[in-house]
């Protein structure tokens, strides 16, 4: 061997003691690499730690899957709510396929709610009220409607007494807009009075019992969380 090679060489060893020293070797007891991506995902909005529920992956939270994902929700996702198979089950789907946020049983306290404030609203003519809670072309119908009786002097006066039942019947993606229709079952007091006191509709001693059919809706691409009544009708 000439005098290059023993030289090559000696560098050679020499720069693998300095390697092995500088990085180390592998014993079995070190500490996994430190991940900052998934420090992140670990935490909430206040920067506290929150637990993970699984280790499994939410398809619709996956951005290379796009908001359309074709994601199949748990079987009992719609309990009490969707038969399994049925129309109102994938109209719900297709909903939470867009808008992974989406919680039936979150609508349906909302609607109740909603459903009795525009009620009350119209019976008292807060045209304000009304405005934030219903779509233009409904707003319009009820406007008329609270405009014709200001003309004719009268006064309604409603009164609830219970919300029986408030019910998805329907579901349905359409583009962006999402529309879900609810059965509202409920027992209220209405009268209508004139401008004298004497009454023209109802019955302020009686018990009625209502059945509305309404439709809410709202664009699934808006940041705005609100539904709006887009439809309304009665139903047995």
């Amino acid at each position: 061997m000439d005098i290059y090679t023993i030289i090559f060489l000696a560098l050679a060893v020499f720069i693998f003691l300095r390697l092995r020293n500088v990085l180390g070797q592998r014993t079995g007891d070190e500490r996994p690499p430190y991940d900052r991506a998934a420090r992140d995902m670990l935490r909430g909005s206040e920067g506290k730690v929150v637990p993970m529920p699984s280790p499994s992956i939410d398809p619709t939270l996956d951005p290379t899957l796009g908001p359309a994902a074709d994601v199949t929700p748990p079987s009992d996702r719609w309990k009490n709510i969707a038969e399994p198979g049925s129309v109102l089950e994938q109209g719900l789907n297709a909903i939470a396929g867009h808008d992974s946020s989406f919680d039936a049983n979150h609508f349906l306290a909302g609607a109740r709610g909603a459903y009795e404030m525009i009620v009350l609203a119209f019976a008292n003519g807060d045209r304000r009220s009304l405005k934030d809670l219903l779509s233009s072309e409904v707003y319009e119908s009820f406007e008329a409607a609270i405009r014709e009786r200001e003309k004719q002097d009268h006064k309604t006066e409603t009164r609830f007494v219970s919300i029986d039942k408030a019910e998805l019947i329907g579901a349905e993606l359409r583009d962006r807009s999402a529309q879900l229709t609810v059965r509202f079952v409920s027992q209220m007091i209405t009268v209508t009075r004139d401008k004298t006191g004497a009454i023209v509709d109802g019955n302020p001693e009686k018990v009625a019992d209502i059945t509305d059919v309404w439709t809410f809706a709202r664009d699934v691409g808006s940041r705005d969380p609100n539904w709006k009544l887009v439809g309304t009708g009665s139903g047995q």
